[in-house]
């Protein structure tokens, strides 16, 4: 007798399904992945400075200027980058929740 298997016989990647993490959720380490995957020039720069503050998500998008130069960010073109990247973050952030609360409002009725 022959014990049938249930394999996948095609290795397709499966479709993520599950929504992103918010922000709100991330960890000082996912804050790492962001600073590095939008403001790669001054990751290395400044990396340290965000795990020693201990930004998480939360904590970034509410980073302002001064903030920003409290972390030690002292040079201004530096700062003004990662504010810009911080402030499309604050947006895209903003524009998910929007659509989150109309979906549930509009699911509702």
């Amino acid at each position: 007798m022959v014990e049938e298997t249930t394999s996948c016989i095609n290795n397709k990647p499966k479709q993520k399904t599950n929504k992103p993490k918010s922000v709100y959720e991330w960890s000082v380490r996912d804050v790492q992945n962001w600073l590095r995957r939008h403001c790669s020039d001054y990751h290395p720069l400044y990396a340290d400075n965000f795990v020693q503050h201990d930004i998480t998500g939360r904590a970034l998008i509410r980073l302002n200027d001064n903030s920003l130069v409290r972390l030690g960010i002292r040079d201004p073109v530096h700062r003004e980058a990662i504010w810009r990247e911080i402030l499309k973050l604050r947006l895209k952030t903003d524009i998910i929740e929007i659509r989150d609360l109309q979906y549930r409002t509009n699911s509702f009725n």
